[in-house]
């Protein structure tokens, strides 16, 4: 990357916003936003399958316990969450004084932590949904297998259910995407975050901004390519011939 800026330095010496120096911290802001989202998204997924099973199970104490969890965090905004995991841990008895204190400190696990439930909530009730419109014929198939309800679900149900959630997962890995930018208000140098410290010092929201725009745009369309190859992949036999 230093090699690229520097062979970059001749063209962009008569300009006073885009110079090494500010695509240095544009780049920076691109790779912390990526590795929030990221991080943020695999934890969520695996969170999520086992809170979906869950969800799905005719358990109702633990049933309506996950719905209690999904329907806060789906209920609140993530800005609220955000807050919360980084001024409000500081405040609970005894956190200060223990080991996870350096962790909590640092913005980015705090971060972490509400993007993680965040997306891990409404992830549980996309999977969950994917479960519960599961054709009859593929459970009566499996029974008549003879599997046990966890053979099935290993094997059936979760690869079907899946498949099924894949459109609807994809939309929420643009959103959290998209809803990473509000990671800056924690002082995290994510892309927005850096884009309003260049428009602070250059005073120039349009050039800033409009750059960031235009890298969130890269990323969703390529998250959008990504998922719609997978989709072409997995639901290929949904297809009509």
């Amino acid at each position: 990357m230093q090699e690229l800026l520097q062979s970059l330095a001749p063209w962009l010496s008569d300009n006073a916003i885009f110079t090494p120096s500010t695509l240095a911290q544009y780049w920076d802001g691109f790779v912390n936003t990526v590795q929030l989202v990221f991080i943020s998204l695999v934890l969520g997924l695996f969170l999520a399958v086992p809170l979906s099973i869950g969800r799905a199970s005719p358990s109702r104490i633990l049933s309506r316990s996950i719905w209690v969890y999904t329907w806060v965090f789906r209920g609140t905004p993530l800005l609220i969450q955000l807050y919360i995991a980084y001024y409000g841990l500081a405040f609970i008895p005894g956190v200060q004084g223990s080991i996870v204190w350096p962790l909590i400190k640092d913005p980015l696990y705090p971060a972490l932590l509400a993007f993680l439930l965040n997306t891990a909530a409404y992830t549980t009730e996309i999977f969950y949904g994917a479960i519960k419109a599961m054709p009859r014929g593929e459970l009566e198939a499996a029974r008549a297998y003879g599997m046990s309800p966890m053979l099935a679900y290993r094997r059936i149900i979760l690869p079907s259910a899946l498949r099924r959630a894949l459109p609807a997962y994809g939309n929420e890995v643009i959103f959290m995407l998209h809803a990473s930018a509000i990671a800056s208000v924690v002082t995290i140098a994510d892309l927005t975050g850096v884009a309003y410290n260049i428009y602070s010092r250059y005073y120039a929201p349009f050039s800033a901004f409009i750059f960031v725009a235009l890298c969130y745009m890269v990323l969703s369309f390529s998250i959008q390519g990504v998922f719609r190859l997978l989709e072409k992949r997995m639901l290929a036999h949904l297809r009509p011939r």
